[in-house]
């Protein structure tokens, strides 16, 4: 077993890094003075991975669109009982979700925190499925699905990201398709389970508080040892370009919802962590509350205060995002790409970002004091092969310069795609 300090002294930070002999990487965060206690079992399988191999298959399986999701629900349910019915013993408060690239099980507690990790690492070792049980689910999923298919902001994001995106499956729910749902059987959640539940791609992060020995001493107990099964995923190849420029649907809204995207090059690990950064602060001198452009077309009634940016990016995938509701969505668009094309020709102002880099920095360093955020931020680091502290690092370094050097590549209206959402 090897175990690993890691620290950052300008955060007064530390936890340790454990490579268990079963295959699991462990962190462990001890945070003194706290009560609580969180816990996060997590596997680097999401939604995108519907395609791979190991070194029993000869050759590289297509599995159902929203297959990944759907494990994550019948994990919850063992042969015994409902496992939330366990936790619910202890006082603890558990859930799990599943997103693009991992899927995550988790709790949070205020005692009793090694029984219920001692329950985490059991109901997620031990599958159960039957053909009784996975046809109840698939029942139950799809009226999640239809849910999801009648709520306007997420009709609109995903409109966005198949207008965006052609081939990456990112394009695609992450729950799926009722008729996606229905090719999934007992057999193939067995097999994905065990391809992508092996521990060899999967972590636990503990953080408040617990102490190091004790985690480790439940881990000893707890895990089943897992062999390195040559696992190989592939991401479809995606092209530079946008699939399609427009999507427009019509469902029940009061006013047009928007959701204008820009799609860039994808990067992985510190450079990701950079650019995403750098999306952050240009989106928010940009289109921010406090800026130019917010101020004037929100007192115009262009735009409201549903107006807003985010980003998003994994594995093959980085994106831009502007969102909000307006009666004339397309002179939004145009106002947006005038106001990108100006900032090119004229810049941006060196001390905002300065002081948005500054709030930002002392953000991260405050969530150090908060039990959840350091179990999350452990289990973000694992999944995006970046260090605990890196995202901090990164912060404390960035410079203005650097962040204006993506803008081309973030904000390039050529790569960019709109969708709308229109009242019937």
């Amino acid at each position: 077993m090897e175990i690993k300090k890691l620290s950052d002294s300008r955060l007064g930070a530390e936890c340790y890094k454990i490579l268990h002999p079963t295959g699991l990487t462990i962190y462990v965060m001890e945070l003194e003075g706290f009560n609580g206690t969180s816990a996060m079992f997590g596997t680097k399988y999401g939604s995108v991975n519907t395609v791979f191999k190991t070194r029993d298959d000869s050759d590289f399986v297509t599995v159902p669109e929203g297959i990944a999701h759907f494990l994550e629900h019948k994990l919850f349910e063992n042969e015994d009982c409902q496992v939330y019915d366990l936790f619910a013993e202890t006082g603890a408060s558990a859930n799990a979700y599943t997103s693009f690239d991992h899927t995550v099980y988790y709790f949070d507690c205020t005692e009793n925190y090694i029984k219920n990790l001692e329950i985490l690492l059991d109901f997620v070792q031990k599958p159960y499925f039957t053909a009784e049980t996975v046809a109840k689910e698939q029942g139950i999923i799809g009226q999640e699905i239809k849910m999801c298919e009648n709520n306007p902001y997420r009709r609109s994001y995903f409109n966005l990201m198949r207008a965006l995106y052609k081939n990456h499956p990112v394009r695609i729910e992450i729950a799926g398709t009722v008729e996606s749902i229905a090719r999934i059987d007992e057999k193939l959640l067995y097999r994905c389970y065990r391809t992508f539940y092996n521990l060899r791609n999967m972590v636990l992060t503990v953080a408040g508080n617990c102490k190091l020995d004790e985690v480790i001493a439940a881990a000893d107990r707890m895990l089943v040892p897992s062999e390195d099964r040559g696992l190989e995923m592939i991401v479809p190849e995606e092209p530079e370009g946008i699939c399609e420029p427009k999507i427009s649907e019509k469902m029940s809204v009061g006013i047009p919802m928007f959701a204008i995207g820009y799609k860039s090059a994808p990067v992985s690990g510190r450079e990701a962590l950079k650019k995403t950064y750098a999306a952050s602060f240009l989106l928010s001198m940009m289109f921010g509350t406090t800026s130019a452009f917010y101020k004037e077309n929100s007192e115009s009634g262009l735009i409201n205060s549903s107006f807003g940016t985010e980003t998003n990016n994994g594995d093959g995938y980085f994106m831009c995002a502007i969102t909000g509701e307006s009666r004339e969505p397309e002179k939004v668009r145009e106002k947006i790409n005038a106001e990108i094309a100006r900032v090119k020709r004229e810049g941006l102002s060196k001390e905002e970002f300065e002081e948005l880099r500054r709030a930002r920095y002392g953000e991260t360093v405050r969530s150090f004091n908060n039990v959840s955020a350091c179990a999350s931020r452990m289990l973000g680091a694992y999944m995006n092969g970046i260090g605990v502290f890196e995202s901090a690092e990164v912060l404390a370094e960035i410079t203005f310069e650097e962040a204006m050097g993506y803008l081309n590549e973030l904000l390039n209206p050529e790569r960019s795609a709109i969708s709308l959402i229109e009242p019937i």
